[in-house]
């Protein structure tokens, strides 16, 4: 993934005519200037709160998209290697993926409380369904001819699926990984803004309940960053793995 300068220039003019604005409009609960923002920031960064909120975000999603990913990989690989199967349970998987995860908040926190099993059991569910439905998709479109060699060599469905399908899939399997990461992170903070009280997410609602627009949006930037920062390391990570093959994976 390569930057360009230029890509800069928006965001920078955009800092400046928010400077500008916030002066001009003058003391505001909800607004603050990008030079109290990076105060705050740096404030914050200082003090260990934000890493500390950082550290707990992270955990939950990384936990839940562990759970969630091996989950969908399972079931992805299971689905589309078994066409009857995939049939069968098309319906019940249609009838339970359009429900959103938010939604599962509060059957969540009955049966798990607050904390981390809250916040990971519903990251679970939402990393689960990006990594089923491209895995399976992967892996339905495997090249017919590697499972007549397959079936050729009489190999069992384990090993099938271990010689032939994971590897001629697995570009497209990351780019799964990858979707649901994004997907996690942005679960975890939503559960931590609306129910969880921790992580990112409950920082950014204490700062805006306590009336600090320069704190607030110092947590926002760092969300940002952080989900920014991720992108660029699992997009490094599928370049060097898989070279021109993850080219194809992002345009299939």
């Amino acid at each position: 993934m390569r930057l360009d300068g230029r890509a800069f220039v928006l965001p920078v003019c955009l800092i400046i005519l928010a400077e500008i604005g916030a002066r001009a409009g003058g003391p505001s609960d909800s607004i603050a200037p990008p030079s109290e923002v990076l105060v705050a920031f740096v404030g914050a960064l200082a003090d260990g709160s934000l890493l500390l909120a950082t550290r707990d975000t992270l955990a939950s999603a990384f936990g839940g998209l562990a759970i969630g990913g091996a989950i969908g990989l399972a079931l992805g690989i299971l689905l589309g290697s078994v066409g009857a199967l995939n049939r069968l349970m098309e319906v019940t998987l249609e009838l339970i993926r359009p429900i959103p995860s938010v939604a599962l908040a509060p059957v969540a926190l009955v049966a798990l409380g607050f904390g981390y099993r809250l916040e990971i059991a519903i990251v679970a569910y939402a990393s689960t369904w990006p990594v089923l439905l491209l895995t399976r998709s992967a892996v339905a479109g495997v090249e017919p001819r590697l499972i007549e060699v397959a079936q050729a060599l009489r190999l069992s469905f384990p090993a099938r699926v271990a010689k032939i399908i994971v590897p001629a899939a697995l570009p497209r399997i990351f780019v799964a990984f990858r979707l649901a990461a994004g997907f996690a992170l942005i679960v975890a903070v939503t559960i931590e803004i609306a129910i969880n009280p921790l992580g990112l997410g409950a920082g950014l609602m204490t700062a805006g309940q306590a009336l600090r627009p320069e704190l607030m949006l110092a947590y926002l930037l760092w969300i940002g960053i952080v989900g920014f920062a991720l992108n660029i390391l699992l997009v490094f990570a599928q370049q060097r793995l898989f070279g021109r093959a993850a080219l194809v994976g992002d345009i299939r």
